[in-house]
């Protein structure tokens, strides 16, 4: 059998493995697989300017087409980089594997010169991390990889290849097979289990779905819609399950949770079987544990056995695939006459609508709006801050839309490159990331990125001078005490040297100009539309949008801090 290196294998596992794109960053480490994958041209590679970026760009890259996020780093800083982007994988249930270089085996334990125990550093935010110790594992290993991110619940998985291991020469199969002791994903739905749900959710006089995160990872938003259709059960969504059901469905409340819809929150206080599908029950959609869904049995689907009954107690528990069970599930429900408890909750709806007060000037609602008559079939890619609460609550996830975020950790920073990863795995589909002037500066180094493999992704920066969820708290609840939040001014509120506060930077239209984008900023509502229209007709290169916003908009409603769902925080206009 030909004897091939450990660079040259892992090349041909990655073109075996199907592996389209792989975002990469180079070093001492991994200089030899370096040079392996530029002597090939299956697979495409993006040379992004920072590790962090570049992680999240293979995220969002899995997101959107469903296939695994493929990255290649080097040993110390390189693989530390990533420590971020993995974590966020991680929360979110996103299938990655990551190859990190790593010093010769002999070296390791000795602080050689950037060496990491980068395994060991990562153990609790990756589903399987290991060091390749000897070349004969190399294949199996990497077979073995990319199986455990894509089956059960997808996450991220890590790889360090010492470089040792990977510049001897070996046997050039790789496996066509996977056999892992102790790893047995549940590919099956206990009818048993779904048989005794269905019958609860038809008894029940007041049932609500709740959607999480899991019903799109399984891409089961048509079968899901098809049982809220024929049962009539209203929907409400998690953040990250936005989209499960289009948004524009007659059965869809909105979301629920911290910033979720004042009709949504009732009824998951007031109904009496809570069915929910593919949700670890995290406190930004709980509120107080003890108050949650106080008057429900809850029935919970969930691919991870560890998410059930771990922060609320389950009457029901499914352990299936999202999309295995709804499937099942579609063969056995029926009418289950709600329309008493719809009535109810339209009664919730026309109380207390979801909208913002009106400004005069501009508003991110009349921005978000402009999104949602421009784009039909999209990708809309959020930061972290309130205008991802904002986008979240007002854009459309239609048939036809997507929107993606880091829901469980909150990465700021993530919109960029989201957006970037986004756009390279679905050529020709309009990509538009909405972030805020905090949140763009954490990557803002990818412009490089988009420029040079000219991506038109569509930025929109929501700029109100501060970090504007964070300086909600603080108007809230710390008497306008605004530490640490005004970015226009900064540490300069001390000095003397500016009669008033400084010039904001940067100046995002210059900076777009510098990198070779198109920039524009818009300070009126009439200027929404036309700065739109020049977006969408830059073909060859990203646009940035700066709205300019008033730093006192709020996202509204808000649960007080350990406030239950009914504690909401009303705009008071």
């Amino acid at each position: 059998m030909k004897q091939i290196s450990g660079n040259k294998l892992l090349v041909k596992a990655l073109q075996e493995e199907g592996v389209e794109v792989l975002f990469g960053y180079p070093g001492a480490c991994t200089i030899d697989i370096s040079d392996e994958l530029g002597r090939q041209d299956q697979i495409r590679i993006i040379l992004p300017r920072h590790e962090q970026a570049l992680v999240h760009e293979a995220d969002a890259y899995a997101r959107t087409t469903g296939k695994v996020g493929v990255c290649l780093v080097t040993s110390g800083p390189g693989a530390t980089n990533l420590v971020t982007g993995l974590a966020t994988a991680n929360y979110d249930s996103v299938p990655l594997v990551c190859f990190t270089g790593q010093v010769a085996r002999p070296l390791i334990g000795n602080d050689a010169f950037q060496e990491v125990d980068i395994v060991g550093i990562t153990r609790s935010i990756t589903k399987y991390g290991i060091t390749v110790r000897h070349r004969e594992d190399l294949g199996r290993i990497i077979k073995e990889a990319f199986y455990v991110a894509r089956t059960g619940r997808p996450g991220p998985v890590l790889v360090d290849l010492p470089k040792d291991v990977m510049a001897e020469v070996g046997s050039s199969e790789y496996p066509q097979t996977v056999n892992i002791r102790g790893y047995k994903p549940n590919t099956s739905v206990h009818m048993g289990q779904l048989r005794k749900a269905v019958q609860a959710l038809s008894q029940a006089k007041r049932p609500l779905f709740l959607a999480g995160g899991g019903v799109i990872i399984a891409r089961a938003q048509e079968l899901f819609t098809r049982i809220a259709d024929t049962t009539g059960v209203p929907v409400v969504t998690t953040v990250m399950g936005r989209g499960a059901v289009p948004t524009d469905h007659p059965l869809y409340i909105g979301n629920l949770g911290m910033h979720g819809s004042y009709a949504a929150n009732m009824a998951v206080s007031e109904c009496d079987l809570l069915f929910s599908i593919g949700t670890r029950f995290n406190d930004r959609i709980t509120g107080r544990l003890h108050a949650f869904a106080p008057k429900a049995r809850i029935v919970h689907i969930d691919i991870d056995t560890a998410s059930i009954s771990r922060n609320i107690h389950v009457d029901i528990p499914i352990v299936a695939d999202a999309g295995d069970a709804l499937s099942r599930m579609l063969e056995l429900v029926k009418d289950c006459g709600t329309r008493n408890w719809l009535a109810q909750i339209e009664t919730w709806k026309d109380t207390h609508p979801l909208i913002m007060r009106p400004n005069a000037v501009l508003s991110p609602m009349d921005i978000l709006q402009e999104i949602n008559r421009q784009f039909d079939d999209c990708i809309l890619v959020t930061d972290v801050g309130q205008h991802q609460m904002l986008a979240a609550q007002y854009c459309e996830v239609t048939t036809g839309k997507q929107m993606i975020m880091s829901g469980g950790l909150g990465t700021m920073g993530y919109g960029l490159p989201g957006g970037i990863g986004a756009a390279i795995g679905n050529p020709g589909r309009p990509v538009v990331v909405i972030t805020g002037d905090g949140g763009m500066q954490m990557n803002i180094q990818e412009m490089a990125t988009a420029v040079l493999e000219e991506l038109p992704v569509i930025i929109c920066i929501f700029n109100n001078e501060y970090l504007g969820m964070v300086r909600q708290w603080q108007k809230l609840f710390y008497d306008k005490r605004y530490a640490m939040t005004d970015l226009r001014a900064g540490a300069l509120t001390r000095r003397t040297h500016f009669a008033e506060h400084p010039p904001y930077t940067p100046d995002f239209v210059r900076l777009a100009d510098s990198y070779g984008a198109l920039g524009l900023r818009v300070t009126s509502r009439e200027e929404i539309a036309p700065a739109f229209e020049k977006a969408r007709a830059n073909k060859t290169a990203p646009t940035i949008i700066e709205f300019i916003i008033d730093p006192e908009e709020m996202v509204y409603p808000m649960i007080r801090p350990g406030g239950t769902l009914e504690d909401m925080i009303m705009d008071s206009w």
